[in-house]
């Protein structure tokens, strides 16, 4: 099967008078080229699940299929764009299932019985909040592709001492690989935002960080006062913060920065244990 042989993204749009909708973070990917790259950037995902999220008019949602996957389940919050996914489904052999709702309040473990892929060019607004809540996710999430912004995309790839490291890459990271694959320019959108964008890899660890909650708490308050020291940082966390530091073995007069994944999981560690 091949998605050349379906009528253009952009002609479908015209024909049913459709259009982004800021309040909802939509900018249309619509060139084949590029979406075919972020299918191939996911793998070998043919006779594979796989669930993508703001399909909009189906540019991704026409490359996740010819790449194969089986099924398709695509989460779709604009009603408008419903009639133009409906056709594929029997173009598709029927591998396409359409999810109208939000995907920040789908259970989608309702929704597959297997480990799915999740790949997504994601809407701006919601695509920080989305991956926090797939971090989270249980048995049912495999790898994720998923398009950012460009400067979301370095906050979650950043090391130690980048300017971009921040509280979500110490939190991807407690679970995931995460790799830049590649940038999307902003002239490849309809319409175009006002920044690039990038697809970021993000492939389940061997030994993942299980506790995301203790790490949200102590990143929060690490990260909140970043050109503090530590142990005037995590005071807003604990009045025992010298004794938390001491604990995780970390330095005191470090600041949040500094701190490597493995530093992280010992503090969370032993503020679990501090707040019993």
């Amino acid at each position: 099967m091949n998605a050349d042989d379906l009528p253009t993204l952009r002609g479908e749009l015209e024909a049913h008078g459709l259009w982004a909708r800021k309040s909802l973070g939509q900018h249309f990917l619509l060139d084949l080229n590029i979406t075919r790259r972020i299918a191939r950037a996911a793998g070998e995902i043919s006779g594979k699940p796989v669930i993508e999220v703001g399909p909009g008019p189906g540019g991704l949602t026409r490359a996740l299929l010819e790449a194969g996957a089986n099924p398709l389940i695509v989460i779709e919050k604009d009603v408008r764009f419903l009639p133009l996914l409906q056709p594929l489904i029997a173009w598709s052999g029927n591998r396409l299932v359409i999810v109208e709702g939000d995907a920040l309040a789908v259970d989608e473990s309702m929704l597959t019985t297997h480990r799915a892929a999740v790949v997504s060019n994601l809407p701006y607004n919601v695509g920080t909040a989305l991956l926090v809540k797939w971090l989270k996710a249980g048995p049912w999430r495999g790898d994720m592709t998923l398009m950012f912004q460009k400067e979301v995309a370095q906050r979650i790839v950043a090391g130690p001492s980048h300017d971009a490291y921040g509280r979500l890459a110490v939190l991807v990271q407690a679970r995931c690989q995460a790799r830049m694959e590649f940038v999307v320019p902003a002239r490849a959108f309809t319409p175009p935002p006002k920044v690039a964008s990038a697809v970021v890899s993000l492939r389940d660890r061997a030994d993942p960080y299980h506790d995301l909650e203790a790490l949200e708490r102590v990143t929060a308050a690490a990260f909140g006062q970043r050109r503090k020291m530590l142990r005037s940082a995590l005071r807003t966390l604990t009045p025992e913060a010298d004794s938390l530091l001491l604990d995780a073995g970390l330095d005191p007069t470090a600041r949040a920065e500094a701190i490597d994944q493995a530093g992280f999981r010992r503090l969370a560690d032993a503020w679990r244990s501090l707040a019993g």
